[in-house]
């Protein structure tokens, strides 16, 4: 069951990540502009963010398998109508339905938390971290390969049928069960905020991964106009290709789930962070340029990519653990904090290359995961309990 959910989560992370590269083969195809064509992914992805805000805490009011395989289906009605789509205004709206309805990820989080015991939380929710990795990494991929091969509605109506086919499987293999609050949707929404407010770990798991997802969104805005600046003169799939190099983290987010079991979330945190610091140093090697400089950037951005992640398993398994009714809304005002800092991580990287180069993106790295650690450092003086990260 464990795997088959990862499958999932990767499967419908992928259907957000596969239209970055498929965008270019849109504007040739339906005879466009490059820039006008990425409104798809534009499109796709603000329809992710909303699909958090407005979906998953559904989760907390309507039974897991009919929520999860309901979503599915119209995810696949939306890639079929996007795959059919006679003009670009078509599929941008088609785009809108895939995003908002493919946060299935995030909806099966925390139920897999809620279907096993508490000692095994950190090693599943680590399993299936690693298939919406996955998912994320090979699906530029896919669309890529097979939007070249048989052109760009291929992706789209290849994975509508994949997608289709796992909720088939999803509603005879999911177990029964029955949602833990009876709220009105309004609440349900209000609810995340009003979590936010009243639960200290809860704001501390939002702040931590804020920060550190602001660090890595800041790595990856900055990487991309080094890659293709003066210093390396490459094009824009060099940055792909880099992003390949993070596949490792498939295989390390299970091994920190299993340590968050074992050691607690406060421990793996702390390590995350000072791994987020010692990337940054090895990143701003990267700036030197040539074979030197490119090992520095695949070493730092896996090493960053590893952290970030394994800081993310800590964070849900925390959050999970508040409470059995509401985890669907504690994971919506998480990951509204994860996606607010990475925004704003990108908007400052693009403000720090411009005036101090990639220097100053990696400066911004250290200082957004000093603002965690000091949070961090503090709390455990606080608390006054020992750290186990032997």
């Amino acid at each position: 069951m464990v795997l088959l959910l990862a499958v999932t989560c990767g499967v419908a992370v992928g259907n957000v990540y596969f239209p970055q590269a498929v965008s270019p083969l849109v504007a040739d195809g339906l005879g466009v502009s490059a820039d006008t064509a990425a409104l798809v992914v534009t499109a796709t992805q603000f329809g992710y963010a909303g699909g958090i805000f407005l979906l998953v805490p559904l989760g907390d009011r309507i039974p897991y398998r009919t929520l999860i395989v309901t979503l599915l289906a119209l995810t696949g009605l939306g890639l079929l109508g996007a795959g059919a789509a006679p003009g670009l205004s078509p599929l941008v709206g088609a785009s809108v339905l895939v995003g908002v309805t493919t946060v299935i990820a995030q909806v099966i989080a925390p139920m897999a938390a809620g279907l096993v015991p508490e000692e095994r939380r950190g090693a599943v929710t680590g399993t299936l971290l690693s298939g919406s990795i996955g998912g994320m990494l090979l699906s530029r991929v896919f669309g890529g390969a097979v939007g070249e091969w048989l052109g760009w509605r291929a992706p789209y109506l290849m994975t509508a049928v994949v997608t289709l086919l796992i909720a088939c499987v999803l509603a005879r293999a999911l177990p029964r069960s029955t949602a833990p609050s009876r709220q009105r949707y309004p609440a349900l929404l209000a609810e995340a905020l009003r979590l936010l407010r009243t639960e200290p770990d809860l704001r501390r798991s939002g702040f931590y991964q804020a920060m550190i997802f602001g660090a890595f969104s800041a790595l990856w805005t900055g990487v991309a106009l080094l890659l293709t600046g003066p210093t390396y003169g490459l094009g824009a799939s060099a940055v792909g290709v880099l992003a390949l190099v993070n596949a490792g983290t498939m295989i390390c987010t299970p091994v920190a789930g299993r340590q968050v079991d074992r050691r607690g979330s406060d421990a793996v945190n702390l390590v995350c962070m000072v791994a987020v610091l010692v990337a940054a140093a090895v990143l701003f090697f990267g700036g030197l340029g040539g074979a030197v400089g490119l090992v520095a950037l695949a070493v730092g951005s896996l090493l960053l990519d590893v952290a970030m992640q394994s800081g993310t398993v800590a964070n849900q398994v925390r959050i999970f653990g508040l409470s059995d009714e509401a985890r669907a809304r504690l994971n919506t005002a998480y990951m509204t904090c994860a996606y607010l800092g990475g925004s704003v991580g990108s908007w400052l990287a693009v403000r720090a290359y411009g005036a101090f180069g990639w220097a100053g993106v990696c400066g911004l790295v250290v200082l957004l995961t000093g603002l965690a650690l000091g949070r961090h450092v503090a709390h455990l003086m606080r608390v006054g309990r020992p750290v186990d990260v032997g």
